[in-house]
């Protein structure tokens, strides 16, 4: 069986598409692949980013912020599910993705817009993480092959309700 192939989407594609991309990527097996991108990306992954990974033991080898346009053309990696993770990227008008995925919104605070000394920071990263690790772990429970698209995206925007 192929693997789901996710695009996590934000605007600056520097924090928490970031993240997102990474725990789903270090998901065991090989039922999930995951990409991140931006409509703005920043050009550099957030230093807190990296190191909030880093202290949970997950690779931070290859991310890199980057445009969304490299998931539009035809070179791009098939795409199953676009998940956007920030409130203006949702808003925004997106590619037309080749093979129409499933969409979602799992709109969350900027933990890179915090502002304060680096524990305020560290701690707005952690947060993110935290969030981000329970709704990909409710990811990775759903039964991918028995739900049609509706269902899917229902499910899918349902896991980023409190």
């Amino acid at each position: 069986m192929n693997p789901c192939h996710i695009l996590i989407l934000c605007t600056g594609n520097s924090a928490r598409s970031i993240l997102a991309e990474a725990l789903i990527n270090a998901l065991p097996g090989e039922r999930f692949r995951a990409f991140s991108a931006g409509s703005q990306p920043r050009g550099a992954v957030h230093p807190a980013a990296l190191a909030q990974l880093q202290a949970k033991g997950l690779p931070v080898e290859g991310l890199r912020s980057k445009s969304w346009d490299e998931f539009a053309g035809p070179q791009a990696p098939r795409i199953d599910i676009v998940i956007t993770v920030c409130g203006s990227a949702a808003a925004e008008t997106c590619p037309v993705w080749p093979g129409h995925p499933v969409s979602a919104h799992w709109g969350m605070p900027d933990p890179a817009a915090v502002e304060g000394d680096d524990a305020a920071v560290r701690e707005a990263f952690r947060e993110a993480f935290e969030v981000l690790s329970r709704r990909i772990q409710a990811l990775a429970e759903l039964p991918l092959e028995t739900l049609d698209a509706a269902s899917l995206r229902q499910q899918l925007n349902a896991i980023a309700q409190p």
